[in-house]
């Protein structure tokens, strides 16, 4: 089976000839591009692999194009003024877009506007989602990044508005750029800014756990696959590769040119304004104001290749070329709907009432059961919280109902009560050892192991309450199988 191809798909802000052009990453080969208007920085996104999204240049909405079908657009989203970013979730339910400081969510299944979130005091300059989608993060030219839980937002009532998860301050001037790693709500995030500083922070504590300060203003960052290195564009055409695993640890860092000339990409002439890496972490695609593409070895810090452009080059990133973008007969399991203009249940009654398929999740979920969700939002407190525990030295444990293991001990085995048999199986004849009788004193007792508990205590307990014993567990009386 071959193995999946990757492809650079680049936008940029002339685009006589396409919108959107295409090229195998490894071999260099032109794929066809997409046609139709230019799309802005921050405003290419792939949705579902099955739609290619694109933020028009300075206008109120956003293109759609069906993969196979580079030369014609699918569709307009119209929205209320003109797109500054613009992402899609990994799982292709939900797109996101910046309009000056308010973000606007919309649901791929229905075209709902669900919510308009106006936390930002300035314009949007970048989105971004987790990679499970739980939760997604924003920056604007106020300085600050928030991190939202997406199931707060659509749990939240249409008269509110939901508060961010977190509210990064630390950074001086506007944010340029952001990055999520792998992970879900524990993965960690860089940001990118004008005050010449790039920072790395815990999606799920919102800890600030490095920031690096450069010569030169920061426009783009990045990460690779491993997080092992941090890469930073600056308005001076240099690409830093930041190591992020450097000993010893400071949170604070200068990255001093002289230095660390080694690990400094060299050869734009104007600021870089994308990044990204390959899935084998081998080679980096850099875009630029001076209108050029070019791709980097790593190891080397060479470039490989160079691809001129007419404009000033607004998106480039490196994906693994969907299906349906190699497969001029395919088409998109579901039709995109029509996308609404008004936020979800203020509407007309004619406009409710629209043909469409309609998934209902968060506040308007018909089902009383929990949401996808919901339970991972359950299960997220419950690591954190288990965590906290162990961290802090908590010498809380967990219990185990000894009625339920009672009833299925005895169930299962014949002898007295309180008394509990061991044997053992290999291959497929069981093999019964010599056994050993314990005895609980007329009461069936069970220890638990904690795996955070490393001083070995274990909890029993039996019908005439609990007992504390060592790690030996239960008192044991030798006798012959």
């Amino acid at each position: 089976m071959a193995a999946p191809m990757e492809v650079a798909l680049v936008s940029d802000a002339a685009g006589p000839l396409c919108n959107c052009s295409v090229w195998e990453l490894h071999s260099g080969s032109a794929l066809p591009g997409y046609r139709g208007g230019n799309t802005g920085p921050r405003g290419l996104a792939l949705l579902g692999g099955e739609h290619l999204l694109g933020a028009q240049l300075g206008k109120s909405y956003i293109n759609v194009w069906e993969l196979q079908r580079k030369d014609q657009l699918q569709q307009k989203i119209i929205c209320p003024g003109p797109v500054t970013c613009l992402t899609a979730s990994p799982n292709g339910l939900y797109i996101l877009a910046g309009v000056a400081e308010s973000i606007y969510l919309w649901e791929v299944s229905n075209g709902n506007l669900l919510a308009i979130l106006n936390r930002h005091y300035q314009d949007l300059t970048c989105l971004c989602f987790t990679d499970d989608s739980s939760h997604f993060l924003s920056g604007a030219k106020d300085c600050l990044a928030l991190v939202w839980n997406l199931y707060s937002v659509l749990q939240a009532e249409p008269s509110q508005i939901p508060d961010p998860r977190h509210v990064w301050s630390r950074h001086s001037l506007p944010i340029t750029d952001m990055c999520c790693g792998f992970g879900g709500p524990l993965a960690r995030a860089a940001t990118a800014s004008l005050d010449q500083t790039a920072k790395l922070w815990e999606v799920s504590s919102g800890e600030l756990l490095l920031s690096v300060l450069f010569d030169v203003g920061i426009m783009a960052v990045t990460l690779d696959l491993s997080e092992y290195h941090m890469f930073c564009g600056g308005m001076d055409g240099s690409i830093f590769q930041v190591d992020l695993c450097a000993w010893p640890v400071q949170r604070d860092r200068t990255f001093q040119t002289e230095r660390e000339n080694g690990k400094i990409f060299k050869g734009h002439r104007n600021q870089v304004t994308c990044l990204s890496v390959s899935t084998d972490g081998s080679l980096l695609l850099s875009g630029s104001h001076d209108e050029t593409v070019r791709l980097w070895d790593i190891q080397s810090k060479q470039c490989l290749k160079t691809m001129n452009h007419k404009g000033p080059v607004t998106n480039a990133f490196i994906v693994l070329a969907p299906a349906n973008m190699l497969n001029p007969d395919g088409k998109p399991s579901v039709p995109l709907p029509k996308f609404s203009k008004h936020l979800y249940g203020t509407e007309s009654s004619d406009e409710q009432g629209s043909e469409g398929v309609t998934l209902r999740l968060g506040l308007h979920q018909q089902e009383s059961g929990e949401s996808y969700l919901e339970k991972a939002e359950k299960m997220y407190s419950q690591m954190c919280s288990t965590r906290e525990k162990n961290l802090m030295g908590d010498q809380e444990h967990l219990t185990i109902q000894v009625s339920e293991l009672e009833e299925e001990l005895l169930g299962k085995d014949t002898q007295p009560k309180g008394t509990c048999r061991w044997a053992s199986t290999r291959g497929s004849h069981p093999r019964r050892r010599p056994a050993r009788d314990v005895t609980h004193q007329g009461a069936l007792a069970c220890s638990l192991w904690d795996p955070f508990d490393h001083a070995g205590l274990r909890w029993a307990r039996g019908l005439r309450g609990c007992v504390r014993s060592q790690p030996a567990a239960c008192r044991m009386a030798r006798g012959r199988g």
